[in-house]
């Protein structure tokens, strides 16, 4: 048996450059491994095929999984006669913003890459990841990674000072598409300073990281859903030193200096009933894969 977890994301700025030709954007952003994380566990069988167990959560467990996608691709290159039983435990809130689905892919390719022994580098398995999914190259390694391209070209950053996070998800679910869709990326008159974040990454400085949050895709995921804003207003006014959306939204995140900060202001998310899920946790440096 061989055990992979799955941690989330986010991100700490997200810029979208313009929409390519080709329908997909490209974009510019700091992306973020979080200590929260789906567990996978995997098992060989003498019968060809995927077998796919999801608990904690209503998911399909056939091709429209694409833990199932993930295997079957490296599966089919490698032209296996065997069989695998995966299991998926998940924890990381869905349609969230946190790339919980291409984690739980990026598992499965590396899970399977062990327990095959099928020999890729990670530098193939994040080849085959980026034709399921353009965050699935990031959460194959994970940590903190300067993400450009439509997210498959990866440049490593130096983590973030320690601090503590307070992560909330709505009880809403968001279209990535319908995001990407309504965004008029050429006519942004917001770009976060994504450069000058990484520097102050470098720099280990929590202020000059936390002054330079921004995300646009809020301008679109705000005006749809305004309890966005309300928890970024609780947030920052119960003393995180700055929150932002993750991603495409819902969840909204806060920095904090002192876990007892968060631990307030989860509190009183939960109080007002403002979200489904309430985490308080940190940063972390992801898998290490490779290492």
């Amino acid at each position: 048996m061989m055990k992979q977890r799955a941690y989330a994301k986010i991100n700490l700025g997200l810029d979208v450059i313009r929409r390519r030709p080709d329908g997909y954007h490209e974009v510019k952003m700091i992306m973020q491994t979080v200590d929260i994380c789906d567990d996978l566990t995997f098992e060989r069988r003498e019968e060809p095929g995927i077998g796919l167990q999801v608990e904690g959560a209503d998911l399909p467990a056939d091709e429209n999984n694409l833990v199932y996608r993930a295997a079957a691709l490296l599966m089919e290159k490698r032209q296996l006669r065997e069989g695998v039983l995966i299991t998926l435990k998940k924890r990381i809130p869905i349609a969230a913003g946190m790339a919980g689905g291409s984690a739980d892919a990026a598992a499965a390719m590396r899970g399977l890459n062990a327990l095959f022994e099928m020999g890729y580098s990670v530098e193939e398995l994040k080849e085959l990841g980026v034709t399921l999914g353009a965050d699935i190259p990031y959460c194959i390694q994970g940590g903190t990674m300067l993400s450009e391209g439509i997210g498959e070209i990866l440049t490593p950053l130096p983590e973030p000072p320690a601090c503590h996070l307070v992560i909330a998800k709505p009880d809403i679910d968001v279209s990535t598409a319908f995001v990407y869709g309504h965004l008029q990326a050429d006519k942004l008159s917001f770009h976060p300073d994504i450069d000058g974040m990484a520097a102050a990454l470098a720099a280990g400085n929590l202020k000059g990281i936390t002054d330079r949050m921004g995300n646009v895709l809020e301008t679109v995921t705000v005006k749809e859903y305004p309890v966005i804003d309300r928890l970024k207003q609780i947030m920052c006014g119960l003393g995180a030193e700055n929150a932002l959306m993750s991603g495409s939204g819902p969840t909204v995140f806060g920095i904090c200096k002192e876990r007892k900060t968060a631990e307030k202001i989860a509190a009183a998310i939960e109080k007002e009933e403002l979200a489904r899920a309430v985490f308080v946790t940190g940063f972390c440096k992801g898998v290490a894969y490779g290492s």
